[in-house]
């Protein structure tokens, strides 16, 4: 087997509104604003955790793909808004903390910080697209 050096550099989530979007990640989650190129709602937006420069969110209008079909679109519109699309699993070494900053940000709350069966301590928002941000407590 021959190794390989390779990052994870960025993910993709998609967004309705970049503005409200931008505030989530920016004022909730403390994340930096990268760029954000585009006008309307037809922005890409890069966001990611302070210090960590190598790692990125690319923030994307779903209906910007010239090869996604009208029922595609449809049907992401509707997979969004029930918010089974986009999901992220972040992490952090004080889960109640950030539970409490992420929750004060008006964020919808999914599961509030619970030890899973599985063997992990996680919680679960929303953000404004319905996008799932699980975050998972670092042991």
């Amino acid at each position: 087997m021959i190794g390989m050096d390779i990052t994870i550099h960025m993910t993709v989530l998609p967004h309705e509104d970049p503005d409200a979007s931008v505030a989530f990640y920016r004022d909730t989650l403390g994340f930096e604003v990268r760029s954000d190129v585009g006008q309307g709602t037809m922005r890409w937006i890069t966001v990611g955790p302070a210090g960590q420069p190598g790692t990125s969110i690319l923030l994307a209008p779903p209906a910007a793909d010239p090869g996604v079909t009208d029922a595609e679109r449809r049907t992401i519109a509707e997979m969004m808004a029930k918010g089974t699309y986009g999901w992220i699993l972040l992490a952090t070494p004080d889960l109640d903390e950030t539970f409490e900053k992420v929750q004060s940000g008006d964020a919808e709350v999914v599961q509030e910080p619970t030890e899973q069966p599985y063997g992990v301590r996680d919680c679960a928002f929303r953000d404004p697209a319905g996008n799932l941000i699980r975050i998972q407590e670092l042991r």
